[in-house]
C-alpha cells in the first residue's frame, strides 16, 4: 500500500506540472469568461448605436417629470406640441409623444417624427412604457412594485400529466442549461484525464522503464497509485472548471436576463456530478491501462483509446432524440451502460425524473466494471509487458486472459 502511495503522489504532482495541464485547467475558464464579455460588449454597442437616445414628450396631465432616464432613452419635457415639433425639425429629438388628458382612461398616446410612416421602434416602446408605468405608480405604491411592474416576469412552466400529477417530462430551457454544461466537462475531464493515464503507461512501456518499476512494486500497486493520482488531479481541473460555471450564469443574467437570471444549481448535481466523475474517470483510466498493457507505442494506444472518447459523446449525438422521447427504454439501457452512463446521467436530469434504482443500478455496474478493469489491466500488463514489435488479436488476448 505505501508503494501505491508513493506512486500516487509521483503522479499527482507530475500530473498537476505538465504545461498541457495547465494550460487546458486555466484556459477553459478564460476562454469562456472572455467570449462572454465580448457577446456583451458587442450586445450592448449594438444596442446603444440603435436604439433611439433623446424622445420628447408633452404632458398633457401633469405628473409625468421623474424617471426621465430610462435604458438608453432620455425624455425630454416640452410644454406645447409646438415646442416639441420646433426641438425636432432642428434635430433635437428623433421623435415626441403627446400624453393627452384621457391617457388614464384611453391608454393612447401619440408618436410624431420627421420621417412619414415612422413608427416608435421597439426598444422606445419598451422605454416609454416603462417612463409612463413609474411615474403613473410613483408615490402610490411601494419601489418594489415599481421595480416588478418594470421588470418582466421569468416565468417557468411545469407540465403536469392528465391526473395533475407533475410529469417526469418537462422541457423548460433552464432544466438544459445547467446539465449541458456539466456533461460537457464530464466528458472533456474523462478524455483528457484518461488520456494521461494512457500517455503514462505507454511511454514507461516504451522506454522500457516498467521493467524496472515493476522489479520493485506489483502491477495491481502501480495501476492503482497511477489512477488514483491522475484522478485526482482530473477532479482538481474539474473543480476549477465548475467554480467558474456561477460566474458565467451571472454574467449572462446581468446580460441577457430571462432565463439566466433564474437558474439555480440543485445540490443533487453536486452530488451525482462528483460521483459518476469520479466512477467514470476510474472506468475510463483502468480501460486505458489495459490498451497501454496490450500496445507497443504511445501513438498506438491512442488510436486504439479513441473508443473510449467516443463513447463519452456519444450521447451528444442523440441529444434532440433524448429531449422528444425522453423515457424511452433505450436510453434506461445506456443509463446503465457504463461507459455511457457518466455523462448520459447528466442529461438525463435535464429532461426527466431519472428513478432512484436506475441511479443504483448504474452506479454499481460503475464499481463492479473498474473492479475487473483493474484486474484485466494488471494482468494485461503480467502478460505482455515483454512483448515488443507485436500486435495481439482480440483472440489471443482472451486467450491469454
Amino acid at each position: 500500500m505505501n508503494k501505491s502511495l508513493l506512486i500516487f503522489k509521483h503522479e499527482l504532482i507530475s500530473t498537476i506540472k505538465r504545461p498541457g495541464f495547465i494550460i487546458l485547467t486555466i484556459a477553459l475558464p478564460i476562454i469562456a469568461l472572455v467570449g462572454m464579455r465580448i457577446i456583451h460588449s458587442t450586445s450592448k454597442s449594438t444596442q446603444q448605436a440603435t436604439s433611439i437616445t433623446k424622445i420628447g414628450y408633452v404632458d398633457q396631465i401633469g405628473g409625468f417629470n421623474k424617471f426621465t432616464k430610462e435604458g438608453s432613452v432620455t425624455f425630454i419635457p416640452y410644454k406645447t406640441t409646438s415646442e416639441a415639433t420646433k426641438s425636432l425639425v432642428s434635430g433635437d429629438i428623433e421623435e415626441y409623444v403627446v400624453i393627452p388628458h384621457n391617457y388614464i382612461t384611453t391608454g393612447k398616446i401619440e408618436s410624431f417624427a420627421i420621417n412619414a410612416g415612422t413608427k416608435v421602434s421597439s426598444t422606445s416602446q419598451e422605454e416609454i412604457t416603462k417612463f409612463l408605468s413609474v411615474n403613473l405608480l410613483i408615490g402610490k405604491v411601494s419601489p418594489i412594485i415599481i421595480e416588478r411592474v418594470e421588470t418582466p416576469p421569468n416565468i417557468s412552466s411545469t407540465t403536469l400529466t392528465s391526473t395533475g400529477t407533475v410529469s417526469q417530462t418537462q422541457y423548460n430551457i433552464q432544466n438544459l442549461i445547467v446539465p449541458g454544461i456539466f456533461s460537457i466537462l464530464m466528458a472533456l475531464a474523462l478524455i483528457f484525464s484518461s488520456t494521461y493515464v494512457l500517455q503514462g503507461l505507454g511511454e514507461e512501456k516504451e522506454n522500457r522503464l516498467m521493467e524496472v518499476l515493476l522489479s520493485s512494486v506489483s502491477p495491481n500497486q502501480l495501476i492503482t497509485g497511477k489512477v488514483l493520482g491522475i484522478g485526482l488531479a482530473g477532479l482538481v481541473q474539474v473543480v476549477v472548471w465548475v467554480a467558474v460555471i456561477p460566474v458565467l450564469l451571472h454574467m449572462a443574467s446581468s446580460q441577457f436576463g430571462g432565463i439566466f437570471s433564474t437558474i439555480t444549481i440543485p445540490a443533487h448535481f453536486w452530488i451525482f456530478g462528483i460521483i459518476y466523475f469520479i466512477l467514470g474517470y476510474l472506468l475510463f483510466a483502468v480501460l486505458s491501462a489495459s490498451v497501454a498493457a496490450i500496445t507497443s507505442t504511445v501513438k498506438e494506444a491512442q488510436g486504439a483509446s479513441a473508443i473510449f472518447g467516443i463513447f463519452a459523446i456519444a450521447p451528444y449525438w442523440f441529444y434532440s432524440l433524448l429531449i422528444l422521447f425522453p423515457n424511452s427504454i433505450i436510453w434506461k439501457i445506456f443509463t446503465i451502460f457504463p461507459f455511457s452512463s457518466p455523462v448520459l446521467v447528466m442529461l438525463r436530469f435535464g429532461v426527466s425524473v431519472v428513478p432512484l434504482w436506475q441511479l443504483a443500478t448504474s452506479i454499481g455496474v460503475l464499481i463492479l466494471s473498474i473492479i475487473v478493469g483493474i484486474l484485466l489491466s494488471a494482468k494485461l500488463l503480467r502478460i505482455y509487458l515483454l512483448m515488443y514489435g507485436q500486435r495481439p488479436t482480440i483472440s489471443e488476448i482472451i486467450k491469454n486472459i
